[in-house]
C-alpha cells in the first residue's frame, strides 16, 4: 500500500510517501528546486519520493491533499464580502490565484500523476496537522493541539487521540488566529510574513517586555484557550499585501525599517555592518524599543499557548501532548509548555508547518481511514535525498572540486576535530538530508562552541544575519542533562528536532559562549547514536578533546537561500563563503 501525501500553493509545498503506513520519504520542494519556501506543486518533491520508493505513479495507491480546497475559497469570499470595498483588491488577487491552479487541485494531481480520481483524497488542513503530529509519537492516547495561522476556517484545534482515531472538540475560526497576530507583529518589526517569525523569536531576549499591555489591547483572552483579536488593529482580513493596521502604530510607534540593521547595546555591532553610523546611541535605542515590542509579543503568545495547553490538560486528564502547526515552531513556548502546563511529554514531529501537512494527510489515511497497522515513532528526521560516493564525486567534479579521500572514519573525524579546536568553521555534508526547517547533522555548518567569538566568526563569514540570531547546540543525548536544565533529556523528542528552548546550566555557560543566548538559554538538539552514528560520533570525539560533548550547530546555506541538498549545492555554498573545510561523505576539501 502506497500512500503520497502532498501540500502546495500556499508556502513550504512539500510530498511525503508512506508503504504500509511507514515513511519512505518526505522532502519539502524548496530542498529540489533552490527556491527558498517555494510553494507551487512539488513536482520534484514527489519525484524524489517516488524514486525512492521503487515505484512510479501508477503504483500509488492513493495521493491525499492537506487541506479542502472549496472549504478554503469560501472563507476567502465570505471575508471578502464582509469587508467590501475595502477588500477589493484582494479579491482581484484571490480570483487570479484560485481560478488559476488553487480550486483545481484534483484536476492538477490527475494531470500530473494520471492516477484515477477516485484514488485522490483531501482531508481538512488542521486534521492534517493533527495526524502528522499524533501518528508520528510515541503515545498511544494524547491531547492534540494545533495552532497556526489558518487553514480553510480554523485557526486553532484542540482535541484528543486514542489508538488510531483523532477527535479535534473545538476550534478557533479566522480571523481570531494567534499565527496571524504572531505574523502581523512580525510585519511590524520590519521581518517578511512566512519566514521572519523565528527571527522576532531571537530577537526577544534582547529586550524586556515594557509592552504588554499594550500587546494586550490587541488581543483578548476568553477563557478555557479561547482568545479573539481586536480587528481594528489588524487589516490580513481584507488586505494584500499590509497585515496590521494605522491603530497599532498609534499603539506602538512606528513600524521598524524593513532590513534595516538591528543592533543594541548587548547585541554588539558586527563587522559585516560597517563602520558604525554617527547616530549610533540613538538607533541603539530604537532598536532597544523593537526588541521591548519583540519580547512582548513572544510574551503574549507564550500566555496564550499554556492558556490552551492548560485547558487541555484539565479536560482532556493526559499527560501527554501533541502539538503541530507554525506555532509549533515556537521553541521558546514548547520549553514552557513542559515546564508549566501539566503534560509531562510533548511530541511534535520536525516540520510542524504546512510543508508537514503532506505528511499528516497520508498518515490520516492510512490510520483513521483505512485502519492500517499504525505507524512507527518518528524518532528522527533524517528522510530527504542521500547521494552516493560517486554520485557525491560526479559532482563535485563537474564543479572542478578537488577533494581528500578519508575511507577510515576516525581518522576523518579526527582531523574534522583537530579543525573545529583551531577555530575553522565546517560544512558537514552526510546521508539524507533532515525533513523540515532545521539542519540537525547532516546539513549543518558546525563550529566550536566554547570560543568566545564564534558566533560573529559564522556570522562574518558565512551568514550575514542579525546578531541577535542565537545558533543552536548539538549535544549527546545522554550527556545533554550536564550543561542545560532538562531532566530525562532522551525522553523528550522536540530535543532531538531543535524544537526546544531550555535554560543552559550556570556552570555550562563559560563553557558554552557561542551557543548561550543571551538571556541565558539554548535551543536544543539532542543526537543518538543510533539515528545518527557519524555525527554522534564527531561530537563524542569532540567532547574528548576539548571536555564538552557539544558543537556549535546552524543550517548549511547562505542567507535567503534554502538549506543545501546536493554536494554541488554544498560546494557552491563553501566557496561562496568563507568557511574554512567542507566534509562531504568521506571527502574533504579545503580551499
Amino acid at each position: 500500500m502506497h500512500i503520497l501525501g502532498i501540500s502546495c500553493f500556499y508556502h513550504d509545498a512539500a510530498a511525503a510517501l508512506l508503504r504500509d503506513g511507514e515513511l519512505v520519504a518526505a522532502s519539502e520542494e524548496e530542498r529540489f528546486s533552490r527556491v527558498k519556501h517555494d510553494f507551487g506543486y512539488p513536482e520534484l518533491a514527489v519525484e524524489f519520493c517516488l524514486k525512492k520508493a521503487g515505484i512510479e505513479a501508477g503504483d500509488l495507491d492513493y495521493v491525499v491533499f492537506y487541506e479542502k480546497p472549496f472549504l478554503k475559497f469560501e472563507r476567502i469570499l465570505n471575508t471578502v464580502l464582509q469587508t467590501f470595498p475595502g477588500s477589493l483588491k484582494v479579491f482581484q488577487e484571490a480570483m487570479i490565484n484560485w481560478f488559476g491552479d488553487k480550486l483545481w487541485v484534483k484536476g492538477i494531481i490527475y494531470k500530473r500523476l494520471g492516477i484515477p480520481l477516485e484514488k485522490i483524497l483531501f482531508v481538512e488542513h488542521h486534521m492534517s496537522h493533527a495526524a502528522s503530529a499524533y501518528y508520528s509519537s510515541p503515545f498511544d492516547e494524547a491531547a492534540i493541539l494545533t495552532v497556526d495561522g489558518v487553514g480553510e476556517w480554523a485557526t486553532t484545534t484542540m482535541g484528543q487521540a486514542r489508538g488510531q482515531d483523532i477527535t479535534l472538540e473545538r476550534e478557533q475560526r479566522f480571523p481570531h488566529s494567534l499565527g496571524l497576530l504572531y505574523s502581523a507583529f512580525t510585519a511590524y518589526l520590519g521581518f517578511e510574513v512566512n519566514e521572519g517569525e523565528y527571527k522576532v523569536m531571537g530577537m526577544a531576549p534582547y529586550g524586556e517586555p515594557k509592552y504588554v499591555d499594550e500587546v494586550w489591547k490587541t488581543v483578548r483572552r476568553e477563557g478555557e484557550g479561547n482568545f479573539s483579536l481586536e480587528m481594528d488593529y489588524f487589516t490580513f482580513h481584507r488586505s494584500a499585501t499590509q497585515s496590521f493596521s494605522d491603530k497599532l502604530v498609534d499603539l506602538l510607534g512606528p513600524s521598524r525599517e524593513p532590513e534595516s540593521n538591528f543592533f543594541t547595546r548587548t547585541s554588539g555591532y558586527p563587522s559585516y555592518y560597517g563602520d558604525k553610523p554617527p547616530d549610533y546611541e540613538a538607533a541603539c535605542k530604537l532598536n532597544e524599543h523593537y526588541a521591548d515590542i519583540a519580547a512582548s509579543i513572544q510574551k503574549v503568545t507564550e500566555e496564550l499557548v499554556l492558556d490552551m495547553a492548560r485547558s487541555l490538560h484539565r479536560s482532556t486528564g493526559l499527560d501527554q501532548l501533541c502539538m503541530a502547526g507554525g506555532v509549533a515552531l515556537n521553541s521558546v513556548a514548547n520549553g514552557r509548555i513542559l515546564k508549566e502546563s501539566g503534560f509531562k511529554d510533548l511530541y511534535i514531529q520536525p516540520a510542524a508547518g504546512d510543508g508537514g501537512g503532506a505528511l499528516g494527510a497520508a498518515l490520516y489515511v492510512h490510520n483513521a481511514l483505512l485502519k492500517g497497522k499504525r505507524t512507527p515513532v518518528m524518532s528522527h528526521a533524517y528522510w530527504g535525498e542521500e547521494y552516493s560516493a560517486a554520485e557525491a564525486a560526479e559532482q563535485l567534479r563537474e564543479e572542478g572540486a578537488k577533494w581528500e579521500e578519508i575511507d577510515d572514519e576516525s581518522k576523518l573525524i579526527a582531523r574534522v576535530v583537530e579543525r573545529l579546536m583551531a577555530g575553522d568553521v565546517i560544512g558537514w555534508h552526510q546521508g539524507r538530508f533532515e525533513w523540515g526547517p532545521r539542519a540537525l547533522g547532516h546539513r549543518s555548518i558546525i563550529g566550536n562552541p566554547t570560543s568566545e567569538a564564534m558566533k560573529e566568526i559564522v556570522n562574518t563569514k558565512i551568514k550575514f544575519r542579525e546578531p541577535f540570531r542565537p545558533f543552536a547546540p548539538s549535544v549527546l543525548s545522554s550527556r545533554a542533562g550536564e550543561y542545560f536544565d532538562i531532566d530525562e533529556p532522551e525522553r523528550h523528542y522536540p530535543a532531538r528536532f531543535m524544537l526546544l528552548v531550555v535554560p543552559v546550566r550556570e556552570e555550562a555557560k563559560a563553557k558554552l559562549p557561542a551557543i548561550t543566548h543571551v538571556d541565558g538559554t539554548g535551543r536544543l538538539q539532542t543526537v543518538f547514536k543510533e539515528q545518527s552514528p557519524r555525527y554522534h560520533r564527531l561530537i563524542e570525539t569532540f567532547g574528548e578533546a576539548s571536555g564538552v560533548p557539544v558543537v556549535l550547530n546552524t543550517s548549511f546555506n547562505l542567507r535567503g537561500e534554502p538549506i543545501v541538498n546536493t554536494a554541488a549545492n554544498a560546494y557552491h555554498t563553501f566557496m561562496a563563503s568563507e568557511m574554512d573545510i567542507l566534509v562531504v561523505g568521506n571527502f574533504l576539501l579545503t580551499k
